[in-house]
């Protein structure tokens, strides 16, 4: 009798947790879990009470002075740029102190084609004016608005530069590859050039003042046909630039060169 009484008391203790857990199941499904949630914010909202939190205020006051750092962070990266920049220019003569610029627009579909400038026509830019940064030559202003100008990049596909060799003066034109690199193209089938080579703008450019750095050889094809042709490394930081200084159109006086800029090699 007394082993009957305890199987009933133990079957009636499994069907009660039974049920207890098929009802704790539906009252979650049916609630979405408010009631655990509920629960759970009793429990820890004493424990909350007891110890310091945070504020709202204070979550407030702590992301104002994330943003603060943030523009401070900012401010000082933009500050080495721009001192950087004025060392660069300081070393220029006077009467060829080019215009500073800031690079606010760019597509991601022509990274490596253009740039848009935040200065215009109205600062006394021109389609024509060169634009370097900290490495040398970037590019060329294509067209201009009151406002804003576009400068067509030496990366560019369809950009074309007369170039020459610092060590041996051997000649070419630099194309551009959409990268960080670019095609430089020789005249002579053999050139005098080795990897290493500095790369600078020619006396044969008719768009680019002579002597501007470009770039280094990286690599070499001398069994190219018709030409040998080479891989020019730029120097300039193509791939993510930000401030940039223009300089007006100059012409190279040189009755004898060929307009190289705009000829095939």
């Amino acid at each position: 009798m007394f082993t009957t009484r305890r199987q009933w008391e133990h079957k009636a203790l499994q069907i009660g947790l039974l049920t207890l857990v098929v009802g704790s199941a539906w009252m979650l499904r049916q609630t979405q879990g408010a009631v655990v949630m509920e629960i759970y914010q009793g429990i820890t909202r004493p424990l909350q009470t007891l110890q310091p939190g945070i504020s709202p205020e204070d979550r407030i006051r702590d992301a104002r002075l994330l943003e603060l750092q943030t523009r401070i962070v900012d401010l000082e990266s933009q500050n080495q740029k721009l001192q950087s920049l004025l060392g660069y220019i300081e070393k220029e003569p006077l009467t060829e102190r080019p215009i500073i610029a800031r690079v606010v627009g760019r597509s991601a579909d022509h990274w490596w084609q253009q740039v848009t400038l935040n200065i215009g026509k109205n600062a006394g830019i021109k389609e024509g004016f060169v634009v370097k940064a900290d490495g040398g030559l970037v590019g060329l202003v294509e067209t201009i608005t009151p406002n804003t100008s576009r400068v067509l990049l030496v990366s560019d596909l369809k950009s074309q530069v007369g170039v020459t060799i610092s060590r041996t003066s051997a000649k070419g034109v630099l194309r551009g590859d959409s990268s960080v690199e670019g095609v430089l193209e020789f005249y002579e089938k053999v050139p005098n050039v080795k990897v290493g080579d500095l790369v600078s703008t020619s006396t044969y450019s008719q768009k680019f003042p002579v002597g501007v750095p470009v770039g280094r050889i990286k690599s070499l094809d001398l069994k190219k046909l018709p030409a040998s042709v080479a891989k020019v490394e730029l120097f300039p930081p193509i791939r993510y630039l930000d401030w940039v200084t223009l300089y007006p159109k100059t012409e190279n006086r040189d009755p004898e060169k060929p307009n190289v800029e705009n000829k095939q090699p």
